[in-house]
């Protein structure tokens, strides 16, 4: 709503609204009503489980199959409620979490209500509200500024206009933009979704799946999948009804053939990993602000921190004076030039806190600190002008402040240089006639946390880079005392390109800690990594870090930090614990890693599907599986384990060509599949075996087939995936064994020379498609145990050896066992 009231208030006498008028607005619905949290509706979440493509065309097929067939037939519709159920269950348990964590994350402002200063919601701010700004405040409504006190706004992330832009009484300011320094109050004149920001801030919030070669690749796979499932059903069903007598038997089996076209667990796994990988980190107190950051999260291979809030708590305190004029005490205008500032920044407040501010200290003209200018001042009558900032930036050519700059910055020390000046200030450049006074002297506790953490990244092959406003020395002796790989590889910012993007990332790859950087270098920085092909993730907790944080394929911003730079950020780490990283960057690798695992399994189905459909057409036999077939060995060989391993840890960077992997593993598998299915269906047929003994057959062929495929794409196999693939083998023990459970799924095994000849496709088969996927580097680095099962007894081997192992296990169930073991070895996938 846009506000329709004219004039303001001066300023000094600010009162605001009063209550009642505060209820008329609110009344009226003139109220600051946006979005908040980055989660969909509980009505969309049902409605985008349930109304799928592929759950219509199931619903069409159950109906279909209730008239002509058997209920058994009709077992593929439990797998379509599970798969809905399990679905809105997880996203709803991801949406809590979303919205607990965005409620504690939930900015606040400052308004003026009453001539009080009231701290509220931002939803709550309603038209003709004023607000209060101080440095690092993100503009939520746009507005008429009130108050002013060298107020400079930074609109780059609206506009890309790269300067602050100083704002006076008048000027309009816009939502989305934030204060780069001094502070002020604005008069509120569009609020909710007729804001500038508004819109924006509404779709960049919106929960969706990753718009990313993840996401990109399954919209791939689907389309692709239902291109080419309209002409096989169609010749699925005309070459059934060629082969069967019965029209019944014919719809019958071209249902099950149709069904297990349909990767009916791949949307549903891929939206359970992403929403378990939100309920994961939220437990670590991680908000997740866009779910694209979750994939993101498994592409790093750059990370950069900003020294202050990151490696360090932020908690700075003087711990040196060092006097450089003897004739002059320096503490009266340190006291005064912290009290100047109504919004002082964490290095003034520690100022503030070890030197009072004294009587008679009143300024008369002030420059509030700057990320770029990095100093601030201030007049105090005939006491003179005052400064205090980095040393460099106010005298880079005293030689006794160089000198002693660099002893106390060696020792990881932050030094500001005080000077003072008989001239006035005017405007925002330092006054004539300016003279070293002392040199203040700060330290800042490092995080107890950090070491382990900068160890996990070296590790992991996640290159680190230590980005701050200090000093280079200062920077590169607290990156050496946390064990910052190539910490002493230290660059000046200052003597970097500015307009030669290529040398300015050979100037970062070859450096680790850089000092002296202004935001603008930063966002520079982060662009120049991300033009030599890294995926950069980026942390910060300041007003100087927003720019940086938003470029930044991922941007990660502390709980503690500026309300401007956690708006940015794609993930907020909300009680700020740097240890925390290690686990946001091992869950989106787990996530990224079990989908591409899990698409594996699905599509090799839908393959074999494919092609067992164009076999039976081409040769006109009926075909060789009725629904309950494949629902069994769907379950056993793709749906049961896949869920397991979307939910299994995964140390594994992602890599580009997630489509050309999964081909490479599905064509060879499903390819094979089909052909040695089809040949041992039509060996049992021409040996004068009865329909329902051939199709076992081929249900035997196609599970053991299956088993091996999962056991390859399970690797390394671990204590956990041996157990879980013995156990669907085990399952399909028990079927076979148990009479009435054949019954049930229409099972009747063939004579012991068909059974033997069926070991021996499969046989055959294991070793063609082992030779095929070492060819094509799947098996190239799969573990010794594997191999040896299959050199001595093919895909059999594997299966049975698995079964032994399994039931090795069961006798030391009564012995504990360490959870470490279970699915935590490091992840080799095939490029």
């Amino acid at each position: 709503m846009t506000s329709t009231t004219g004039g303001r208030q001066p300023q000094g006498t600010l009162q605001g609204l009063t209550p009642a008028e505060v209820a008329e607005r609110e009344a009226a619905g003139a109220i600051n009503e946006v979005p908040t949290g980055p989660s969909r509706t509980v009505a969309e979440i049902v409605k985008a489980n349930i109304f799928t493509l592929f759950n219509v065309l199931l619903a069409i097929l159950l109906v279909i199959i209730l008239i002509v067939a058997p209920i058994q037939d009709a077992l593929f519709a439990g797998v379509l409620v599970a798969n809905a159920a399990i679905g809105i269950f997880q996203e709803l348990r991801a949406k809590k979490t979303l919205d607990n964590l965005a409620l504690l994350n939930a900015p606040q402002v400052t308004v003026i209500r009453g001539g009080r200063n009231l701290s509220i919601p931002v939803d709550r701010v309603v038209i003709d509200e004023l607000l209060l700004l101080g440095p690092g405040d993100q503009i939520v409504v746009d507005g008429s500024v009130v108050k002013a006190a060298t107020l400079e706004i930074d609109e780059s992330l609206l506009t890309g206009e790269s300067d602050p832009i100083l704002k006076d009484l008048g000027h309009e300011v816009l939502s989305g933009s934030f204060v780069s320094s001094g502070s002020g109050a604005y008069r509120a004149t569009r609020v909710g979704r007729h804001a500038y920001a508004a819109r924006l801030a509404e779709e960049a919030k919106k929960f969706t799946l990753v718009d990313s070669e993840l996401r990109r690749g399954i919209d791939w796979i689907l389309k692709a999948i239902t291109w080419v499932m309209a002409p096989t059903m169609v010749l699925l069903v005309w070459s059934q009804l060629q082969a069967n007598p019965s029209v019944k038997e014919a719809v019958r089996v071209s249902v099950g053939g149709m069904v297990a076209m349909i990767p009916q667990g791949l949307v549903l796994l891929t939206s359970v990993a992403f929403a378990v990988g939100v309920v994961r980190l939220g437990r670590r107190n991680v908000l997740v602000q866009e779910l694209p950051s979750v994939e993101g999260l498994a592409r790093v291979d750059t990370i950069c921190f900003d020294k202050t809030g990151t490696l360090t708590e932020g908690r700075l305190v003087v711990d040196s004076l060092d006097v450089l004029a003897a004739d002059v005490d320096p503490r009266p205008a340190l006291g005064g030039l912290a009290a100047s500032d109504p919004s002082p920044n964490a290095t003034l407040q520690a100022i503030s806190e070890a030197f009072p501010a004294k009587a008679g200290w009143l300024p008369t003209a002030t420059v509030p600190f700057s990320s770029s200018r990095k100093w601030s001042g201030a007049t105090f009558g005939s006491a003179g002008s005052w400064v205090i900032g980095a040393p460099e930036m106010i005298l880079p050519d005293d030689p006794m402040v160089v000198a002693n700059v660099a002893s106390a910055a060696a020792a990881g020390k932050r030094v500001l240089l005080l000077a003072s000046s008989p001239h006035p200030l005017t405007g925002e450049r330092l006054p004539h006639g300016i003279e070293a006074v002392a040199l203040v002297g700060l330290s800042d506790r490092i995080r107890t946390d950090a070491a382990d953490t900068l160890k996990y990244f070296a590790a992991q092959g996640v290159a680190a880079k230590v980005i701050s406003g200090d000093h280079p020395a200062t920077v590169a002796a607290i990156a050496r005392e946390v064990g910052v790989p190539g910490a002493d590889r230290v660059v000046d910012a200052r003597t970097l390109p500015e307009d030669d993007q290529d040398a300015l990332g050979r100037a970062l790859e070859e450096g680790t800690v850089f000092g002296r950087v202004t935001p603008h270098q930063k966002r520079a920085m982060v662009r120049a990594l991300q033009a030599r092909g890294h995926v950069v993730a980026m942390t910060g907790d300041g007003v100087n870090d927003v720019l940086a944080l938003k470029d930044a394929d991922i941007g990660i911003a502390m709980g503690s930090g500026s309300s401007a730079s956690r708006a940015v950020a794609q993930l907020v780490l909300l009680d700020g614990s740097f240890a925390t990283l290690p686990s946001v960057v091992g869950e989106g690798r787990r996530v990224i890693s079990n989908i591409e695992r899990v698409a594996n399994l699905f599509v090799v189905k839908t393959m074999y599907a494919f092609l067992l459909a164009v076999l039976v057409g081409v040769f006109s036999r009926p075909f060789p599986f009725v629904p309950r077939h494949l629902t069994l060995v769907g379950t056993l060989t793709i749906g049961a384990p896949a869920f397991f391993l979307a939910l299994a840890p995964s140390a594994d960077r992602a890599r580009k060509g997630f489509i050309q992997r999964v081909l490479r593993f599905a064509v060879p598998v499903g390819t094979l599949a089909a052909v040695a299915t089809f040949a041992a269906y039509e060996m049992a047929t021409n040996e004068g075996a009865p329909l329902i003994e051939a199709r076992t057959l081929a249900t035997l062929v196609l599970l053991s087939i299956g088993l091996f495929a999962l056991e390859i794409n399970s690797r390394p196999i671990t204590p956990g995936r041996r157990i879980l693939i013995g156990a669907m083998a085990l399952t399909f023990l028990f079927v076979q064994a148990n009479q009435g459970m054949r019954t049930f799924f229409e099972l009747d095994l063939p004579s012991t020379v068909l059974l033997l000849a069926g070991v021996g496709i499969v046989g055959i088969t294991g070793s063609i498609l082992y030779g095929a996927l070492t060819a094509l580097g799947w098996v190239k680095m799969m573990p010794e145990l594997i191999g040896e099962d299959l050199r001595q007894g093919g895909a059999w081997g594997v299966v049975h050896s698995g079964m032994d192992r399994m039931r090795d296990r069961a006798r030391s169930f009564g012995q504990p066992i360490d959870p470490s073991m279970i699915d935590d070895e490091p992840e080799q996938r095939p490029d």
